[in-house]
């Protein structure tokens, strides 16, 4: 990898952590657990459309290893983990069929599949079924944030060459 590239990642990784710490200070939007806004995810799906599907993995698993530690939730990268993986893996699916132009769907279907993904490690994790009554709210609200995150990337995106 090259330096260049090498300082844009790790800027872009340190954009995200700061607004992932940023975020944690904000009260919830909604009092049921999981609902975020996710405002790092913005970077997320830059990264993904800029750079690709090897380089959004590097990025996204450094923010989530630096967002808990400094969070001081350790136990939440499981959950951070598996809504990455299932968000990044629709994201990176959907990114062969949609258009730059449309990134804020593959944000929204992001979003939606990173609550399915939390969702999964909150079964294996507490041994129940009982925490998929939430997952219709979870999905739905998932798929808003994402609209909100793709939008602020698409317009990121067609910065591009501003940025570089």
């Amino acid at each position: 990898m090259k330096t260049k590239k090498l300082t844009r990642l790790a800027v872009l990784t340190a954009i995200a952590s700061v607004i992932f710490i940023i975020e944690l200070q904000f009260p919830d939007l909604i009092p049921i657990a999981g609902v975020k806004a996710g405002l790092a995810n913005v970077v997320t799906v830059y990264t993904l459309y800029a750079y690709g599907l090897g380089d959004v993995i590097l990025v996204t698993l450094c923010r989530i290893l630096i967002g808990s530690l400094f969070s001081g939730n350790i136990s939440a990268v499981i959950y951070s983990l598996a809504g990455a993986f299932f968000s990044i893996a629709i994201m990176a699916f959907l990114r062969k069929i949609v258009p730059e132009k449309y990134v804020w769907l593959c944000s929204a279907a992001g979003g939606g599949f990173h609550n399915t993904g939390q969702t999964v490690a909150a079964i294996t994790v507490m041994g129940t079924a009982a925490v998929v009554s939430y997952l219709p709210f979870l999905v739905c609200s998932g798929c808003i944030a994402g609209i909100f995150t793709g939008l602020c990337a698409g317009f990121a995106l067609s910065r591009k060459k501003d940025l570089q």
